[in-house]
């Protein structure tokens, strides 16, 4: 199976952007996670309802144009909205695919960088989340997560980690977090355990020239239980076309949906 996960940063001008155009055009995928939409399923242009005549479901946030998940699957899943937070799920940060052999879960944790009533938002989120991360590691089933986690994990996974040591997205507490995730709960990094090269990111500032001096972070992930990760074959991150301030991550695994 092939999933791509993308940070649209509004799915209205990702759409203007050309994504509808893409998607209908790449290589064959299996599943789509879009972050970040800004609209109500309603709102969501024809062309990125069901592209490719996939199953598609939303989950926007209770407040116009903000935030919201959706997700597109060419096989029909059992789809479920939200972690059981109300906070977090009127955000519409939380989507659920399940199939026969896996659930496949579209995220958008909360960034901290518009000041620290949004960072106190977001370690609040952190500390609810890991629970309901460990509920689904023990459930047995090989669990996918995919999306934008506002987290660099490693200096490797930012340009300028060194002056961003005190910034929402790479503060050790943070990455601490995300520590335990993959060590305490055993989720593996599938991005990084088939590419160990630096100066791969998925996320660009839009301020100065940080796009065209790849001066990026790598916050968006795919993240696995080991077995599913380790049917993970190839990865690539999208850079051909921009159709927001986030790059496609495409991971193709050697893993049958249906």
């Amino acid at each position: 199976m092939r999933v791509i996960t993308l940070n649209v940063n509004g799915i209205r001008s990702a759409e203007r952007k050309g994504l509808a155009h893409w998607l209908a055009r790449t290589d064959p995928w299996d599943v789509v996670c879009v972050q970040e939409i800004k609209a109500d399923a309603d709102d969501v242009p024809r062309a990125l309802r069901a592209p490719r005549r996939s199953h598609a479901a939303f989950f926007p946030a209770a407040r116009k144009g903000y935030s919201g998940v959706g997700l597109y699957a060419r096989t029909k899943p059992r789809f479920a909205s939200g972690f059981g937070v109300p906070e977090f799920d009127a955000e519409g940060r939380y989507l659920e695919a399940h199939f026969e052999h896996v659930t496949i879960v579209c995220l958008y944790l909360p960034s901290g960088s518009s000041g620290p009533h949004r960072q106190a938002s977001k370690f609040r989120f952190l500390a609810a989340f890991l629970p309901h991360l460990a509920q689904l590691r023990a459930s047995g089933r090989e669990i996918l997560l995919c999306g934008d986690w506002n987290i660099a994990h490693q200096p490797i996974d930012l340009r300028n980690w060194r002056s961003n040591q005190k910034n929402s997205g790479f503060l050790p507490e943070e990455r601490a977090w995300l520590t335990r995730v993959f060590d305490e709960l055993g989720f593996v990094d599938v991005f990084r355990r088939l590419d160990p090269r630096p100066g791969q990111y998925t996320w660009w500032s839009n301020r100065g020239q940080a796009w065209a001096n790849n001066v990026g972070w790598r916050i968006d992930y795919q993240i696995a239980t080991p077995g599913l990760a380790a049917t993970a074959t190839a990865t690539r991150i999208y850079t051909q076309r921009r159709f927001s301030d986030h790059a496609p991550l495409i991971v193709d695994y050697d893993f049958d949906l249906r």
